[in-house]
């Protein structure tokens, strides 16, 4: 039996979580969580939220630093009204209780600096600045009588009336996997927002949680809604090369407070590609990092801070501090270790400003949406904003839509009768490992047309074999997981190889310069990939 909200919200991140506060207050939100709560990308978000609040700032500065850092592929219609909300956004989570770090007098946000930025105006709370927001946004989402938790529950897919006839169809809700039961069921409501994060998982190196799968923009895809943008993948600079760290990002706040990044032989090498040295844009520093990794032949290279006080250090970024000191680096006194891994998506399912996609009742926010304000290249602490300002768009759009009645289209049970249990889960794993390890090798910091020609037919391959798979057995969750990811793999490999000229976070040494050709975001629509398979 289906279960009726007037609102379902697929992700429980900054931007689900603080969408579910707005609408609960006329609304029944529901929310979906793959894991708990806090599992998300947000929770582990390290640097801030950028936001003009000094008066030696400007929101023309930040707009302008933003379309900088997007390497001219950004939507002006987007980031001017999304930096413009930022100053509320940081009131409204102050109002909540978010415990942002302010001046000695208490009076003012302690404002820092990150990479793109020309001014200092990232508010924080230490280096845990997800974590405050999560902690302070479950906190009030648990205690609102309006809003439904669904913890352990992973989306299958969207349930879309009429699918076939483009003028009627619109999606009716979603059906559901309990991930601890694995029992299906399916939730229906006037309005439905994909709220699931990026796609980072589908590469082996990467700073995502486990729950980073490319969900949204999968179930969009399949449903029928465009995307755009997916060949524009970030790879953060600085993530910790550590055998046993596996994900741990160094913030970008590191070099922001002064922290230089150096060749084993503790040269500094940054000012070759950028006169902004350590504060470029992100992806010139992850491929001068991808460079000199393997003009030295070297598996690291090295970010140091430790020539500011100790005090300093552990009063700015306490959590980092301690996190260093479990892997016995103590980055008072050492250098620390570091790699690129990706980190974030900046394509994503397309929309209007208000989180609309292509279908009818659907809406998209946060990172698996593609909204216009990244373009290219995301810049530093843009993302928080944008969970927060793109919720704020959509909830009085949302409540247009949920008071407007849904037409009475009957619902398919979930019918498994022809499928079987699994024989062998271990083809599961392989076919993840696989899948992981080409995108990194083929689709990551620096590209070739035959690598990526190369990963085309690979996930070719694994998108038969794994479709075969879903629908000769039960559905679990990791196999749902998988089919997700391959079906984000192809889109950002056939938007690569469309993009024919380097830009931003694309980078492919047989097209080495832009191109006024391709000042345009990379639109595809299920129509478009399935002639695309034919030529590619």
């Amino acid at each position: 039996m289906a279960h009726q909200y007037d609102v379902i919200i697929i992700g429980s991140g900054t931007a689900g979580l603080s969408l579910a506060l707005r609408l609960a207050a006329y609304a029944r939100v529901a929310v979906i969580s793959k894991t708990e709560l806090a599992s998300g990308a947000s929770y582990w978000a390290q640097g801030g939220i950028a936001a003009v609040l000094d008066t030696q700032d400007s929101f023309t500065e930040h707009c302008q630093d933003t379309l900088i850092a997007g390497a001219d592929l950004c939507d002006p219609n987007a980031v001017e009204p999304i930096v413009k909300l930022a100053p509320e956004m940081i009131q409204w989570l102050d109002t909540l209780g978010v415990n942002f770090c302010k001046n000695d007098t208490q009076t003012q946000y302690d404002l820092t600096r990150e990479g793109g930025h020309g001014k200092r105006r990232i508010v924080h709370a230490h280096d845990a600045t997800g974590k405050a927001i999560q902690t302070t946004l479950i906190e009030h989402v648990l205690a609102h009588p309006q809003i439904t938790i669904f913890p352990h529950t992973i989306a299958i897919d969207l349930i879309v009336a009429n699918k076939h006839q483009p003028e009627h169809h619109f999606v009716q809700g979603v059906y559901l996997q309990n991930c601890q039961t694995e029992q299906i069921t399916a939730l229906l409501a006037p309005c439905t927002v994909l709220a699931t994060g990026g796609a980072s998982r589908v590469y082996l190196y990467n700073t995502n949680p486990d729950v980073a799968s490319g969900d949204g923009i999968a179930m969009a895809w399949r449903a029928g809604c465009s995307v755009a943008n997916m060949e524009f993948n970030q790879f953060h600079p600085t993530c910790l090369y550590h055998p046993q760290a596996k994900t741990l990002l160094l913030t970008e706040a590191i070099r922001g407070e002064g922290g230089f990044l150096l060749t084993p032989d503790g040269q500094r090498f940054m000012q070759k590609f950028h006169p902004q040295a350590e504060l470029a844009p992100r992806d010139i520093v992850a491929r001068a990092i991808d460079h000199e990794m393997k003009r030295l032949g070297v598996p690291c290279l090295y970010l140091d801070i430790s020539h500011k006080s100790k005090q300093f250090i552990q009063e700015r970024f306490p959590t980092l501090y301690e996190q260093c000191l479990q892997y016995g680096i103590d980055m008072t006194k050492e250098r620390l270790p570091i790699v690129p891994a990706a980190h974030y998506t900046c394509g994503g399912i397309q929309t209007d400003i208000y989180g609309q996609t292509d279908i009818p009742r659907l809406f998209a926010i946060g990172e698996t949406a593609y909204t216009g304000l990244h373009g290219a290249n995301r810049m530093a602490s843009n993302s928080l904003l944008e969970c927060l300002s793109s919720a704020y768009l959509a909830h009085g759009k949302i409540q247009t839509v949920i008071q407007s009645p849904m037409p009475n289209q009957p619902v398919a049970h979930w019918d498994e009768s022809q499928t079987c249990d699994p024989d062998e889960r271990v083809v599961i794993t392989h076919n993840w490992e696989e899948l992981r390890r080409f995108m990194w090798d083929y689709v990551g910091i620096v590209r070739t047309t035959k690598r990526l020609q190369r990963a085309y037919h690979r996930v070719q391959l694994l998108k038969k074999e794994i479709s075969e798979y879903y629908w000769r057995y039960r559905v679990t969750p990791d196999l749902l997981e998988l089919r997700n990811l391959v079906d984000v793999a192809q889109l950002i490999i056939i938007s690569a190889l469309l993009r024919k000229e380097s830009r931003g976070l694309h980078y492919n040494t047989d097209y080495p310069h832009s191109s006024a050709a391709f000042l345009k975001p990379t639109v595809l629509n299920p129509l478009v990939i399935r002639t695309l398979t034919e030529f590619v």
